[in-house]
């Protein structure tokens, strides 16, 4: 666990962390309890259940954003490729395809998504069907997406997707 001198101290108190406790040793121990591997599966896993619970949300991860609805729809976006995957539909899980290792992570992406004059549209690899998706909160994912453009430099989001050849 790294903190930055100039950041809030982890204990609450509002001072800077410089200004205050200046001992990480102590809060070592809660960092070790809370870490949990997290895996993009286990992020799905989570959309699918708050998908089939009807709880609205919106979460991102990286470069993913994951978005459930109160119709039990479940849908993860990946913002570079703008590729989609539908993880549930109207409160049923759908098997979704991953393979992921330390080193990559591979996704049976469903649809490629946009978004124009402030809709959200998907378009499906199978059959190249375009429908637009006006239960999700487009404004929400927009947003999601300007935050990681600004986040990540434009070098790395251009080094995320590897050739497959």
């Amino acid at each position: 666990m790294k903190i930055g001198r100039n950041e809030p101290c982890p204990c609450g108190s509002g001072k800077k962390f410089k200004k205050c406790c200046k001992d990480i040793a102590k809060f070592k121990p809660a960092a070790q309890e809370s870490k949990e591997k997290v895996t993009l599966a286990s992020q799905i896993d989570i959309l699918q259940e708050k998908a089939v619970a009807k709880n609205a949300s919106v979460t991102t991860m990286g470069v993913f954003i994951f978005v459930s609805t109160e119709a039990g729809d479940g849908w993860l976006f990946e913002m570079t490729d703008l590729d989609a995957l539908k993880a549930c539909e109207a409160g049923e899980k759908i098997d979704v395809e991953i393979d992921e290792n330390p080193e990559t992570i591979e996704v049976n992406w469903s649809h490629r998504f946009a978004i124009r004059r402030k809709k959200l549209f998907v378009t499906a690899y199978s059959d190249k069907k375009e429908a637009q998706l006006t239960d999700l909160p487009t404004h929400s994912i927009f947003a999601a997406i300007k935050r990681m453009r600004k986040k990540f430099p434009k070098e790395l989001l251009a080094s995320i997707h590897l050739d497959e050849n």
